[in-house]
């Protein structure tokens, strides 16, 4: 089941927390999330899943910023969200998605338990100019039926920021 934006509201800063909230950005079913102004990219053209993979920051600035096809961008929501009730999921919005940008590679879907600000794996189609905090996703909320534990990696709980890949530390145990 996923939870109506009437029922997202009704559970903010209890069971659903969105920091900060507005409720201009309330959907049927879903909350839109903004994009910050900053972004990291990979220094490297090849990675390594063995090894940390450095990045560069690049601020977007409000004239705008040229996203480039065939490169990965990190980007991260501007709101912070946390629930221990239900499972998050991460997915673009049709306009962002009708000018061939993609909000996630492959990690659209949350753990209940996590906690922070949702790291974006950005990628673009064709050349497009982006702006910060604009309504890039939304986040939408689905029941967990059954026993279950929350979510406690340390890689990504409770970040501050846009976090790289950590699939390093795998490697490590």
């Amino acid at each position: 089941m996923i939870l109506s934006g009437k029922e997202i509201e009704k559970k903010q800063g209890n069971q659903i927390v969105i920091t900060p909230f507005n409720p201009d950005q309330l959907n049927p079913n879903s909350y839109n999330l903004k994009l910050h102004h900053e972004l990291l990219v990979y220094e490297k053209d090849e990675l390594d899943m063995k090894k940390k993979n450095e990045t560069n920051h690049l601020l977007i600035p409000e004239t705008g910023l040229r996203l480039e096809p065939n490169k990965l961008y990190l980007g991260r929501t501007c709101e912070y969200t946390k629930t221990d009730y239900y499972v998050p999921m991460l997915e673009g919005r049709s306009s962002i998605g009708r000018l061939g940008m993609f909000i996630h590679v492959t990690a659209g879907f949350g753990d209940v338990g996590f906690a922070g600000y949702w790291t974006l794996e950005i990628f673009v189609i064709q050349p497009l100019i982006i702006y910060p905090n604009v309504e890039i996703c939304q986040i939408y909320f689905h029941s967990i039926e059954g026993e279950h534990e929350k979510y406690k990696s340390g890689k990504y709980q409770n970040n501050d920021g846009i976090q790289a890949s950590m699939l390093f530390k795998d490697f490590e145990k």
